[in-house]
């Protein structure tokens, strides 16, 4: 039962991070290599608010869920209008300007914050016993194991990712900013002749998709720490979960992080990390044989 309760949190956080990437292909058709390191800054700036603040760490925690979303959102619009519409968003292009915008955050964070993993304490942190069931003489009984507990802020970062990715629905379902997204999704040049400005929708897009990767980083780094190198698995796991969901789809990539991140969790805990990054591209291979556009994608026209 841990081992689930671990790897729904991993789900979780993974859910988000994997949303952001997934929004950035679907409507811009980029994929961004550099994702993982705009959750990696927002782990980071989620230390350097809560150790500026100083105070509670209620308040230091509130206001990095804040701070750290909107900042590398306005970074990441501004890497979009400096660097990846000046290249028109040539496929081949964006990848290998994602991989310098990698090489260039990852960087600049080392020489600022030092290579040194940073401790962010949690809001809130108690601990909560979990009840089990048994046989017992008067039929099913419950008690509670000694050793079987979560905290509660791991059971606050589930909550907390669900009511975020419901309001993302909500944002592309029953919103004119989603509907402008969809539409540019489905076509960039009938949307430009109706008079959509669609740089503008891409910079938006771009911006949201890494502020869901660093909501996703703020939320987890109470439980990790935050450092410069942190990008590189949720980077892997996130190609991983839209490979499997299909591109854009927000059910199929919850799905897939579910999949995904209960199986890193609990595989991790019984056995070894390597043996679940081994056994999820092995599930990648086999969606690209049978379903290429993923459990929910569309495919292709």
């Amino acid at each position: 039962m841990l081992a689930s309760l671990e790897g729904a949190v991993t789900a979780a956080t993974l859910a988000l991070t994997a949303m952001g990437l997934s929004l950035v292909f679907g409507v811009m058709r980029v994929v961004n290599v550099a994702h993982g390191e705009f959750y990696m800054l927002g782990a980071v700036i989620a230390w350097f608010v809560s150790t500026t603040l100083g105070t509670h760490p209620a308040i230091g925690f509130v206001g990095a869920l804040i701070v750290a979303p909107v900042l590398v959102g306005l970074l990441a619009a501004a890497a979009d209008r400096l660097i990846l519409a000046r290249i028109n968003y040539d496929p081949e292009r964006t990848i290998v300007a994602t991989i310098g915008l990698l090489y260039i955050l990852q960087q600049s964070t080392l020489m600022t914050f030092g290579p040194d993993a940073r401790p962010v304490e949690p809001p809130f942190n108690s601990r909560i016993a979990l009840p089990w069931w048994r046989q017992g003489e008067n039929g099913l009984e419950m008690f509670y194991p000694w050793g079987l507990a979560t905290t509660s802020y791991k059971l606050f970062i589930i909550v907390a990712a669900v009511a975020i990715l419901i309001g993302l629905w909500v944002l592309l379902t029953r919103t004119r900013i989603g509907l402008v997204m969809r539409a540019t999704q489905a076509d960039r040049e009938m949307a430009t002749a109706f008079g959509i400005p669609v740089e503008r929708v891409y910079a938006m897009v771009f911006g949201l998709g890494a502020g869901l990767a660093a909501l996703g980083a703020v939320l987890i780094v109470p439980v990790q720490q935050a450092h410069y190198l942190m990008g590189a698995d949720p980077l892997l796991l996130s190609f991983i979960v839209v490979i499997i969901g299909g591109l854009g789809s927000l059910p199929g990539t919850i799905i897939a992080a579910l999949l995904i991140g209960m199986s890193d969790g609990i595989i991790s805990v019984f056995f070894s990390p390597t043996l679940a990054k081994i056994l999820a591209t092995l599930v990648v291979a086999m969606v690209l044989v049978f379903r290429p556009q993923g459990l929910l994608g569309k495919a292709s026209a």
